[in-house]
């Protein structure tokens, strides 16, 4: 198919997957950059991330009056967000639709803020292009909590949910040593991060030299041994007089699979996960006695912007605006990328990263940051995880509760 329009400037811009509490930071970051560099090119953001552009319907930001700087404080997903998966590029008619939108807009510009399966999304539309003679540049900017994709060093979404699980941890182990003697002895504590346990791992940071709050850690990357666990919890209640137990959902069992799961399954086939702070609750009880609680921190742990980290935001931000750098200077198919320079003092760059070689693929713990009997973090991943929790960056705050004002978001049919 032939696009008639030769000159391309305007950019698109959508979120997609689950949310964090620093994606507006990007979103921040890509607007402002894009607004100085391309004057007199429009931005439009996806409803509800790329669905908003295949029904027609897109955010016209030339049109917000309130100042972008809103978007630094507001947790989820401004624009809204999306699970979608597109077919496989050989799918003219659908990818003719797709570019006949984009063309109605003069987009010149894709760019697509997500993680795992929003860099296939990503990638597909940048080959696509190619493959129908769309002249686009399509950029990913990577967004997950989970921190598994590959080449960058760290993702924005994680240093957050990392700060907000080991002061979580922390407080709820005082708690529940204040009571112990009479009262509950274990509590266990399920996190997101499907089939990678970095969040799980960043437990480990409330603990320190002194001081133990965080007893075992349930990592996907160590198949569960009941026996072994018990074993521990055991002794840890007869040495601390409690037990805290933060787990990953996708703990696996002995025989690798999934220790809890669901029939339910996304639009990109992966499984629900979830379920597994109970079953592991009454694992304990019903083998050592131990009166329990348990809590899932689910959508609070990725939304928790009064506790996000100042470093998470301002790599957020440096994403988005180094993703207008790359499409200015005629990238496409790439994703702007952390790459850690220096431990101690910690330091860090953007870099560039190649789309064919992160979509689908996953990144877990190394084995070097995991104990030897699988329950704890090592020194080296404490190294690792530690500097993406620094730094305070607390939103305005009215009667007592974080104000979180919106965008005035004009709606454009195409």
């Amino acid at each position: 198919m032939e696009y008639k329009i030769s000159v391309m400037k305007n950019a698109f811009y959508a979120q997609s997957g689950g949310v964090t509490s620093v994606i507006n930071s990007s979103a921040y970051g890509l607007i402002t950059k894009f607004n100085k560099s391309f004057s007199g090119a429009n931005l439009y953001a996806g409803k509800n991330g790329i669905v908003g552009l295949l029904e027609g319907e897109v955010y016209d930001l030339s049109k917000t009056q309130k100042p972008f700087e809103l978007l630094l404080e507001s947790p989820g997903g401004v624009f809204g967000s999306c699970r979608y998966k597109l077919p496989e590029i050989d799918d003219e008619k659908f990818y003719s639709s797709l570019f006949q939108q984009l063309e109605k807009l003069f987009i010149g510009y894709f760019f697509y803020n997500g993680g795992n399966d929003s860099a296939d999304t990503c990638l597909k539309v940048s080959e696509a292009a190619k493959k129908y003679g769309y002249d686009l540049k399509a950029i990913a900017i990577p967004k997950t909590i989970d921190n598994d994709l590959v080449k960058t060093d760290n993702c924005p979404g994680f240093g957050s949910v990392a700060k907000y699980i080991a002061t979580s941890a922390k407080e709820a182990s005082l708690d529940i040593k204040s009571m112990c003697k009479t009262s509950t002895k274990v509590f266990v504590l399920e996190v997101m991060g499907r089939h990678a346990g970095w969040i799980a791992a960043s437990a480990e940071l409330a603990n320190d030299e002194n001081n133990t709050y965080v007893h075992k850690i349930l990592l996907p990357e160590v198949k569960f041994d009941e026996k072994s666990f018990l074993k521990g919890v055991d002794s840890d209640v007869k040495n601390y007089g409690y037990a805290v137990i933060v787990a990953s959902e996708g703990l696996k069992s002995s025989d690798g699979e999934l220790y809890t799961t669901s029939s339910n399954k996304d639009s990109f086939g992966h499984s629900q996960l979830g379920g597994l702070a109970p079953k592991i609750a009454n694992l304990i009880t019903d083998n050592l006695g131990y009166k329990h609680h348990w809590a899932v921190s689910d959508y609070l742990q990725r939304s928790a912007r009064h506790l996000a980290s100042q470093i998470d935001i301002n790599q957020a931000i440096a994403l988005g605006k180094s993703a207008v750098n790359y499409a200015a200077e005629g990238k496409s198919g790439i994703m702007p990328i952390i790459e850690r320079t220096n431990q101690n003092p910690y330091e860090w760059k953007v870099s560039i990263g190649d789309l064919k070689e992160i979509a689908n693929k996953e990144k877990t713990l190394p084995d070097d940051y995991i104990s030897k009997d699988g329950f704890r973090i090592t020194k080296e991943g404490v190294d690792y995880l530690a500097p993406l929790v620094e730094g305070e960056n607390y939103p305005t705050f009215i009667n007592g509760i974080p104000k979180y004002e919106s965008l005035d978001l004009h709606l454009r049919n195409i």
